[in-house]
């Protein structure tokens, strides 16, 4: 163990920051609570480390994708590992954004040009762990969206396509502990999706036309030796590095935290509730192709779940619910939004 960890620059920056950012105060003092008990242990000291230093990027003034996409990557128990071997998997992801906000209340329709983004989000993947310390992941995405717009003339403007998406590769450290329960998630994000669809902004483009860093870790515990009941955490950075086009996406950090129910077995079939709350940062746009003045944000969304297994299939659904949502400028916000993904392991 180190002692005296809570003491380090990492952890007295990272609380510091929260606490004078951040509007949530909560917010803040559950996560310098959960910094400080993360601190028991060496590996988890490392990842709590990784875990400041990643929301030390992200500003309350400061979407690659206008749903906000990427807290569809934490949270996820499905594809935590739990041993060598692969897994396919295909996901839908559904987002309706058409509530106009600011700040951290409603706005009227009319201070919004924008009406209604629908997107449907499809994503193939395969992930591959070679032993207990190292595995990779490829993610490759599609898109349908509806995005609506008010016109000059008080009519309403319709555009609709279907693309790729940005396509993301990852690599995955799991030496912490031999149950794999631990572990560092890193890679890219690729600038494979549509962009440059003709009547649409830049931040509602399928595609960012960036190339990104993903930088993130996960862990998952018992709450007692033998328990069925289990907590986890997951974080993930989404850092552009390059942008075309005259736009460079703003900043992304995505956490969540909760607990599920191991307990529940029918014959073959084990289901395991799940409880958790997400939370994502945004910085704003920038470049001159960007809005700055209407976009980034702050959102605490609490989900209810399940995921149901019956080996080699996984099955795992969510509701995500907005209870905080704190938008720079006027935009469209979602009121659910809703994941649905099946895996085959092998």
């Amino acid at each position: 163990m180190l002692r005296g960890f809570e003491n380090t620059p990492a952890i007295v920056a990272a609380t510091t920051v929260l606490s004078t950012i951040y509007p949530i105060h909560f917010f803040s003092n559950f996560m310098k609570t959960t910094l400080l008990r993360l601190s028991k242990s060496l590996s988890m000291s490392l990842l709590v480390t990784l875990f400041a230093i990643t929301l030390l990027f992200t500003t309350r003034s400061a979407q690659a994708c206008a749903c906000g996409c990427g807290v569809f990557d934490v949270g996820t128990l499905w594809n935590l590992p739990n041993g060598p071997g692969g897994m396919v998997y295909t996901e839908y992801n559904f987002s309706l954004q058409s509530h106009n906000w600011h700040n951290l209340g409603p706005s009227a329709a009319a201070n919004n040009g924008d009406r209604i983004i629908q997107t449907s989000w499809l994503t193939a993947g395969v992930q591959y762990f070679f032993n207990n310390k190292w595995g990779v992941e490829l993610q490759v995405p599609t898109a349908n969206r509806l995005f609506v717009a008010g016109q000059d003339d008080g009519t309403l403007s319709n555009t609709g396509w279907y693309t790729l998406g940005d396509i993301r590769l990852m690599g995955y450290y799991t030496g912490f502990s031999p149950d794999m329960s631990t572990g560092l998630q890193f890679g890219l994000k690729l600038p494979t999706g549509t962009w440059t669809e003709p009547n649409v902004d830049r931040d509602t483009q399928i595609g960012t036309g960036s190339t990104d860093i993903l930088l993130g870790f996960y862990t998952h515990h018992p709450f007692a030796k033998f328990s069925p009941w289990n907590w986890f955490a997951q974080s993930l950075l989404d850092l552009p590095v390059y942008g075309q086009g005259g736009y460079h996406p703003g900043v992304e950090v995505d956490s969540a935290a909760g607990v599920y129910y191991n307990g529940l077995k029918i014959g073959r079939v084990q289901i395991q509730p799940i409880a958790q709350m997400l939370v994502s940062n945004r910085a704003s746009d920038n470049g001159p192709a960007a809005d700055p003045q209407d976009s980034g944000y702050q959102r605490v969304m609490l989900s209810p779940g399940i995921q149901i297994d019956i080996h080699p299939i996984r099955i795992y659904a969510d509701a995500e619910l907005p209870v905080i949502n704190d938008v720079v400028g006027q935009q469209l916000i979602s009121q659910c939004l809703v994941k649905v993904n099946v895996s085959y392991m092998f």
